[in-house]
């Protein structure tokens, strides 16, 4: 059996294997060491593995993972969410969907310091809607606020996506968190838009705010905003001007968010340990999935398949934003039934060299690839944003909160287009990075 042969099969046994609901992370693990065994031999695959789960496991610059994803839990429980939000509302009450309004530009604060995008959507979801819902919103529409509205954190670093995305393909984590900043405010500002637009057609959806709020009242407010500037700008700002690397922003943004919670006494033991707990869970999930990802690429290199998809798809004469327009498109729907790290690892082994050899910029390509992961947070039948709001709003069917997600894809969509139109909305940033 030749390579290409060896490499489609294994192939099918792995989305055979998927089929039947078997983790992703050990599935690509057990297919590609099957894979290398087939192509060389058992004495090359067993070291194999577990050089690849070694090395995934203790590669310095992977720490960032548990760095930012305990940053956000810390700024969960330091109640910095209720504050962001809190502050926004009395800016957007008055508004034509002012909470909803509210809601997306909290958000966008709080994922200057959040690094996962469910985690965002927990936070949001307890204590946001209940909030909407209390001023009469509807169910539906402060549901699918949430959901959507979450996705913003896949962009805005600190991003698990980009992180994800920069250890699969060897590309700057640094570049990539900075060239997610304008895509991710501008998608703000795309949902900010559409909340209005869709109140004004249906006001039933979010009625006005009865009373507003006095200009000292909004200015007072303010404060609650200091924490999550202060570490942005610590994180962030240190990033991007040089002085930290991405694993150092990690670690700072970390302590500084223990030490503000600390000095504000607003985290005790429980919430200490709920925080590594949470921390330890999604780092393992995430460090499994690149260690079968890499397990599962070396084999698909010695099976040339990569070589051959690129020679095909040249054979065929398209142009090469055609060849974008069909990787997007497989993107959206893998989106509807796979969670976006798990689509990613799967895909880059392929996908990516064929990006390269067409000329795109890999970093341009990452904001791309991370945009369409967002539409799959909330796309039926594997929405995870909606997923988790529906778990806290038990008292909404799920579907509804789906439909009050997906005219949100509409946003997305669009914000994809213009990053195609107008690469210098994701490469502008990185260009000017300091270091």
């Amino acid at each position: 059996m030749d390579p290409v042969t060896t490499g489609l099969l294994g192939c099918l046994v792995l989305l055979f294997f998927l089929f039947l609901r078997m983790p992703i992370a050990f599935v690509m693990m057990l297919v590609g060491f099957l894979g290398v065994w087939k192509l060389t031999t058992l004495e090359a695959a067993l070291p194999m593995v577990a050089r690849t789960l070694y090395e995934s496991v203790s590669y310095y610059p992977f720490t960032i993972i548990p760095l930012f994803v305990i940053m956000g839990c810390f700024a969960d429980y330091s109640g910095i969410t209720g504050r962001l939000y809190d502050t926004f509302d009395k800016c957007f009450r008055r508004l034509p969907g002012g909470l909803g309004i509210a809601t997306i530009v909290a958000i966008a604060g709080f994922s200057a310091i959040s690094g996962s995008s469910v985690a965002t959507s927990a936070a949001f979801a307890k204590t946001v809607v209940p909030e909407m819902r209390r001023y009469q919103y509807a169910p539906r529409f402060a549901g699918g606020i949430v959901a959507a509205g979450a996705t913003i954190d896949f962009l805005i670093p600190p991003s698990i996506g980009f992180v994800v995305y920069g250890m699969l393909t060897e590309q700057s984590i640094g570049k990539l968190l900075i060239a997610g900043m304008l895509p991710g405010l501008l998608l703000s500002l795309v949902f900010v838009i559409m909340i209005i637009v869709w109140v004004r057609l249906n006001p039933a959806v979010a009625p006005v705010a009865a009373s507003g709020t006095t200009w000292m009242e909004k200015v007072r407010s303010l404060k609650g905003t200091w924490e999550t500037l202060l570490v942005f700008f610590i994180t962030i700002g240190g990033l991007y001007f040089g002085f930290v690397n991405p694993t150092e922003a990690g670690g700072v943004g970390a302590v500084a968010l223990l030490l503000i919670a600390l000095a504000k006494r607003e985290l005790g033991w429980k919430q200490f340990v709920a925080s590594l707990f949470e921390t330890g869970r999604v780092s393992a999930m995430v460090l499994f999935l690149v260690a079968g990802a890499n397990m599962f690429s070396y084999f698909l290199a010695l099976s040339t398949i990569p070589a051959a998809v690129s020679s095909w798809i040249g054979a065929l004469g398209v142009s090469k934003y055609m060849v974008l327009t069909m990787v997007l498109a497989i993107y959206f729907i893998l989106g509807c039934f796979l969670d976006a790290v798990s689509m990613m690892v799967l895909t880059m082994p392929v996908i990516f060299p064929l990006i390269v050899n067409l000329g795109f910029d890999p970093i341009w390509f990452g904001v791309i690839c991370v945009m369409m992961m967002n539409a799959g947070l909330i796309t039926p039948p594997v929405g995870l944003n909606v997923y988790t709001i529906a778990g806290i709003m038990t008292d909404v069917p799920m579907k509804e909160v789906f439909k009050g997600a997906l005219p949100f894809l509409l946003g997305i969509l669009a914000v994809t287009v213009l990053i195609i139109l107008f690469p210098q909305i994701a490469t502008v940033l990185p260009a000017r990075m300091k270091g």
